[in-house]
């Protein structure tokens, strides 16, 4: 048995999970999801209206910081404990008192945020679709075009991870090669393609609000989520742990490495885009699939928008598997309905495949304002980023509150845990209260921002299922048997496979 193994049985569970990772790979998952050139150009257009290049230059290295802080802060307690459950079991054996309820609302939180960001990556990467294909074959961008491709593109990310295993694995690693050299591809060609570049004083001073309200500082906040939003999703690194050699370090190195070169990689990428604006009345029209044409010409410019795209299919397809394994792990421990269901394993290729498809339909469930409603992508954005990272923060906040009595793994902070910690926390509770404000003015039925109401929504419900019968009987994670009863799990499973 391998020292994972041995951990994996110390946390309570045997290996179900097929353990075939390298800690390349699991950083590969978090670096593909985080995915600049998803993130950094299917929300440009809300950096261009809130605050404009000046929030999208400084904003991005500010939000970088405080995304890093956040993310060694986690790395530390994924050391201590590497499994697929991630953040609710974190918090369950964190938490002094009320470990159920704790771990109960975090895997709550993780859940909508899951779902939320793997809606608002595929979404993003069918509107930027959608002008290719009109551009090549006239398929007009239209809010009905757009989430039919929407649509299609989840199901083939379903079912490749239920039925391509090896080749998603395989597409995880070219991921980040296709994310490097994407990026130097595009900026390259941004940068000696067009006849006409911006100024310096324009891409880092200029300052644009074309949200409606009547105060600039209040646009620059509501740009911030270009950065905040993109920043997001390398918690799949700890989801990721039960199939990852050498899980107590390689899942905390992938969680912390994804969001640095994420970091550096997106300014190179924002910085050419934005030095290649020719139009900015209709760069904030057409977002960066209309800068890449009007900077680069027709042949050109589809090209760059074809290398976006394989990016963005690559982010959507990670998402899928890193949402599916928190569900697995969520279910295996009860806390969804029908969880007996959603913790099924195909047996055969050991993916949880009913837990795969319940990724999918909850974002497209998610995502259906969008047929209707033009600031729906914002609003998706806004639940991703603000359930995400409310589940980020909980366990760093009930470790700070172990102070001395928390088990470091072989991954450590040191004394550097309290302040990066408590800061940490800081960050997240700013953005949970800027990013539920009403992004445009006036508010109407088509810019409304229902992020609030799907929260609540689904936290209520989680909430009112706690009141009224889970507090009864969820314990927080659950131990699947003694060591003779998980290896023989173990055992079955190889056999079969």
């Amino acid at each position: 048995m391998s020292d994972d193994e041995k951990r994996l049985h110390e946390l309570g569970y045997a290996q179900e999970l097929s353990r075939s990772m390298s800690g390349f790979s699991n950083f590969a998952v978090s670096f593909t999801i985080i995915s600049v050139l998803s993130g950094c150009l299917t929300s440009y257009t809300i950096g261009l209206k809130g605050g404009g290049p000046v929030v999208i230059t400084w904003g991005w290295l500010g939000v970088g910081a405080m995304t890093l802080l956040v993310a060694l802060a986690m790395a530390e307690v994924c050391s201590s404990y590497p499994t697929a459950g991630g953040l609710y079991y974190w918090a369950a054996k964190l938490a002094p008192s009320n470990g159920p309820a704790w771990s109960w609302f975090t895997g709550w939180f993780n859940f909508i945020g899951q779902v939320a960001v793997t809606a608002a990556i595929v979404y993003g990467s069918a509107a930027f679709l959608n002008p290719l294909l009109d551009l090549q074959f006239s398929y007009d961008v239209t809010l009905g075009h757009t989430f039919l491709l929407f649509a299609i593109l989840l199901v083939v990310h379903a079912l490749l991870n239920q039925f391509g295993v090896k080749i998603v694995s395989v597409l995880s690693s070219v991921s980040v090669w296709w994310h490097v050299l994407g990026v130097a591809f595009v900026v390259g060609v941004l940068a000696v393609k067009p006849s006409h570049h911006q100024s310096a004083g324009f891409v880092f001073t200029k300052f644009v609000n074309e949200t409606g309200w009547q105060y600039g500082a209040y646009a620059a906040l509501i740009g911030l989520l270009l950065s905040q939003y993109t920043l997001t999703g390398y918690d799949a690194s700890a989801h990721m742990t039960e199939e990852t050699h050498d899980a107590a370090r390689s899942g905390p190195k992938g969680i912390v490495n994804s969001v640095l070169i994420s970091v550096v990689a997106g300014w190179v990428l924002l910085l050419g885009v934005t030095f290649a604006i020719q139009d900015y009345g209709e760069a904030v029209k057409d977002g960066p699939a209309g800068i890449f044409i009007a900077a680069t010409g027709d042949t050109m410019g589809k090209l760059l928008i074809l290398v976006s795209f394989g990016a963005q299919f690559f982010c959507g397809m990670s998402s899928v598997t890193a949402n599916s394994r928190m569900i697995y792990a969520f279910s295996r421990d009860g806390a969804l309905p029908f969880s007996s269901f959603w913790h099924r394993i195909n047996k055969r290729s050991r993916t949880p495949t009913n837990a795969i498809w319940l990724a999918a339909g909850g974002a497209f469930v998610l995502a259906l304002p969008a047929i209707w409603n033009l600031t729906a992508y914002l609003a998706v954005t806004s639940v991703a980023v603000i359930g995400l990272y409310i589940a980020y923060v909980i366990p760093t906040f009930l470790r700070l509150r172990q102070g001395k009595d928390f088990k470091a793994g072989p991954w450590s902070l040191g004394r550097w845990s309290r302040p990066i910690g408590t800061l940490a926390v800081v960050w997240v509770v700013v953005i949970s209260i800027l990013f539920v404000l009403p992004p445009a003015n006036p508010i109407t039925k088509d810019s409304f921002n229902y992020s609030p109401i799907a929260i609540l929504v689904v936290l209520g419900g989680a909430g009112l299922w706690w009141v009224l019968s889970a507090r009864k009987w969820f314990t927080g994670p659950k131990v699947q048997g003694s060591a003779e009863e998980l290896a023989a799990i173990e055992q079955e499973l190889q056999s079969l496979g």
